[in-house]
């Protein structure tokens, strides 16, 4: 199954107390990161401020509701695509290519797949989602919200538990909000 890809960036940063996605985390961007681990999507699309960041081979889209969160980020990406979109938080240093493969097998009857972590926890910030979630997403901005989590409740949302995703390593999903967060890192 061919992907559209899209990366979150337009986060301030204000815990981490740089840009998240310049920061260079063993040799590469965090921005590079995980643009590499969805260099087999199409189109690559990158959500962030205009002229902010440059990313060969991916289309800027302005975050149309900018300070609005990773919500308005994905209203931003699904107006650019027709099928499926791995969406990716841009501090997920850990994500690979082959999470994307992994989450397309659950795609049948869904338009929403989410992996779950070891412990359970949703992991929106690294999930496929369907174009026709659209219009769900712009109401729910419209109405105020927020966050991605309140999609889940209102879509065909598959759940893919942690042991279909495991082999890819225990820190697939270390999201990286502080400099703190660092030490858990491998």
């Amino acid at each position: 199954m061919k992907l559209a890809g899209a990366i979150t960036a337009g986060g301030r940063s204000k815990r981490f107390g740089t840009d998240k996605a310049l920061f260079e985390f063993e040799g590469r961007s965090l921005l590079r990161r995980v643009a590499d681990s969805l260099d087999d999507c199409e189109p690559k699309l990158l959500i962030a401020p205009p002229g902010k960041y440059d990313l060969g081979g991916w289309r800027l889209v302005d975050d149309t509701r900018p300070g609005e969160g990773p919500l308005a980020g994905l209203e931003a990406a699904l107006a650019q695509v027709d099928d499926w979109l791995a969406f990716a938080g841009v501090d997920l240093p850990f994500v690979r290519p082959e999470l994307w493969n992994v989450l397309a097998r659950f795609t049948l009857g869904a338009d929403l797949v989410v992996p779950l972590d070891e412990a359970g926890r949703r992991q929106p910030l690294s999930a496929l989602y369907h174009a026709s979630l659209l219009p769900r997403v712009t109401a729910l901005l419209d109405g105020g919200e927020r966050k991605l989590n309140e999609l889940q409740q209102a879509a065909r949302t598959v759940f893919v538990p942690w042991a279909h995703v495991s082999h890819l390593g225990p820190h697939l999903f270390v999201n990286l909000n502080t400099p703190s967060d660092l030490p858990r890192a491998p």
